[in-house]
């Protein structure tokens, strides 16, 4: 009984490993967190022990090896002194419509995300960012509006999304003489 329930957890974390990353958001949909149509999530996300308590909304894209963490761990050391004997403490955590999470941020408990926003690589969010933002450091704060990202970047970007791998190669080494 005991090597079934190993074949099964080494099964599920293969399949998470190689879907694809609209199939591994189905796959958390799945294990209980609560997101919208055309989210889309890479590998190595954790969405930690209660991803129940997980909301995105439509449009959502988690890079790798982001951190949804809904409970605060310090409380262990209030249980070993005594002073909240069996507590945890526990916070939501929301994500509006399209957003993008750089590689490897960490979204901390009871933090609201607006709708339009770009989180930065590496970001730690330990508290709400409005809609239409541009967000990223440690601790996360605001940088810039999605306008103003818009122009600092529309002169510098390439009309790539319709070409297949073979084509961007080739137009990449044509622009940058490769």
């Amino acid at each position: 009984m005991r090597m079934i329930k190993i074949i099964k957890i080494l099964f599920k974390k293969i399949l998470f490993f190689l879907a694809s990353t609209r199939k591994r958001a189905e796959l958390y949909k799945k294990e209980g967190v609560r997101m919208g149509k055309n989210c889309e999530v890479f590998a190595k996300v954790s969405f930690g022990s209660e991803p129940y308590l997980v909301q995105l909304g439509d449009h959502v894209k988690i890079t790798y090896g982001s951190s949804f963490v809904t409970h605060d761990g310090g409380v262990y050391v209030l249980r070993n002194m005594g002073l909240a004997k069996n507590a945890d403490k526990f916070a939501p955590i929301h994500v509006g419509n399209n957003v993008f999470f750089g590689i490897k941020c960490i979204i901390m408990p009871g933090v609201t995300i607006g709708d339009n926003v770009i989180i930065g690589s590496g970001s730690i969010v330990t508290r709400d960012i409005p809609s239409n933002s541009v967000a990223a450091g440690v601790p996360c704060r605001v940088l810039k509006s999605i306008e103003s990202y818009y122009e600092t970047c529309k002169d510098n970007l390439d009309d790539t999304k319709h070409m297949n791998t073979v084509e961007k190669k080739k137009y990449l080494y044509n622009k940058y003489n490769i």
